[in-house]
């Protein structure tokens, strides 16, 4: 099967509207600390979605996983672990900084690290770049981190321009300078995850020979890497759950009294948003592998389309929320120009791939 670049970009959009709209179930639960609902969804972001999909749509998954060399797996869960840090504390930027300020910072540094990063590594840097397709390729990464400097300097206009107390009522714990901190230190161990995807490509290989389709080859790949990222996850909200003593409210109880009545319906809906909101984290990436599946030579360009279109939906659910209404028109103006260079980023790497490809 030719790969597709522009389905490919296609499918990039669909992994980027899931990530930029998982986090809003989040919003709408009710009496259960962040580790609590964070844990609750994870467990099907990084557990249960990855391998039921995985298992539905390639051929002889576990056999094809036990066929992997140990090493191959091992640098995958360590890159994972890495990663999860970066999941972590990306919930912790919304908290502190909102979706469309608190995204623009994190996936701006996780674009240009997790894209340049695995071809330096293996030294095809240089290779891509010496074509007039590679060119149009990084030209339109070039225009993405562009676009994403736009997007942060009016998040951050925004903020000068309002007093807290108006942020906050939109931000209830908005805390800029925690984070800022919070937003790097995320961005820089969020961009692991395109390192663990790189880590996987036997394993792309031995599941295609196996008679998996080339869109699905990389959901095993997600597998191991997402084992990485729940087992930091799950250590950090183990050690939250424990020293909060907010285990029980997973049952309802928020005191010495077990779930009553009027508590079950809102404990019900509180499960209920946690696995919407991790299955939808878990589509990002589902379809991102297909998107980069579709990218040929230029593969390493589809982290730079991922993290851009979760910024441009972020910035709409930024909007959506309100987070933007007591700015000055000219803020607004920033951001979209910002927005609208992301979506051309996007087409012009579509076209250096699809000029590749031909």
């Amino acid at each position: 099967m030719p790969s597709n670049p522009l389905l490919g970009v296609f499918f990039h959009w669909l992994g980027g509207l899931s990530s930029a709209s998982f986090y809003v179930p989040y919003k709408h639960v009710r009496g259960w600390a962040w580790e609590v609902y964070w844990l609750t969804g994870g467990i099907f972001s990084w557990l249960i979605a990855p391998w039921v999909f995985a298992s539905l749509r390639t051929e002889h998954l576990w056999q094809v996983l036990c066929a992997t060399p140990s090493s191959t797996l091992a640098w995958c869960w360590f890159w994972g672990v890495l990663w999860g840090f970066g999941g972590l504390t990306y919930g912790l930027t919304m908290r502190y900084l909102g979706m469309s300020l608190g995204m623009a910072i994190i996936l701006g540094l996780t674009m240009v690290i997790g894209t340049i990063g695995p071809p330096i590594f293996h030294g095809t840097l240089a290779t891509l770049a010496s074509t007039g397709s590679g060119w149009i390729t990084f030209l339109g990464i070039a225009l993405a981190v562009l676009g994403v400097i736009v997007v942060a300097r009016a998040g951050r206009a925004k903020e000068n321009e309002l007093k807290l107390s108006q942020i906050q009522a939109s931000i209830a714990e908005f805390n800029f300078p925690r984070g800022i901190v919070v937003a790097v230190f995320s961005g820089i161990m969020s961009s692991c995850f395109a390192f663990g995807l790189d880590a996987g490509v036997p394993i792309r290989a031995l599941t295609l020979a196996a008679g998996t389709s080339q869109l699905s080859q990389g959901l095993p790949v997600l597998c191991v890497v997402l084992v990485g990222g729940f087992t930091t996850n799950f250590i950090w909200c183990l050690y939250l759950l424990i020293t909060n003593r907010t285990a029980k409210e997973l049952l309802g109880k928020s005191g010495p009294n077990a779930v009553g009545a009027a508590v079950a319906p809102r404990l019900l809906k509180n499960y209920l948003l946690c696995v919407l909101a991790g299955t939808a984290w878990y589509f990002q990436f589902f379809f991102y592998t297909m998107g980069e599946s579709q990218m040929g030579a230029y593969a390493f360009s589809s982290w730079t389309l991922h993290m851009a279109s979760i910024i441009i939906f972020g910035t709409l659910w930024g909007f959506a929320f309100k987070e933007w209404a007591q700015s000055r028109r000219s803020t607004k103006s920033l951001v979209w120009l910002g927005v609208a260079a992301l979506v051309i980023a996007t087409v012009v790497i579509g076209a250096g791939n699809y000029l590749n490809a031909r």
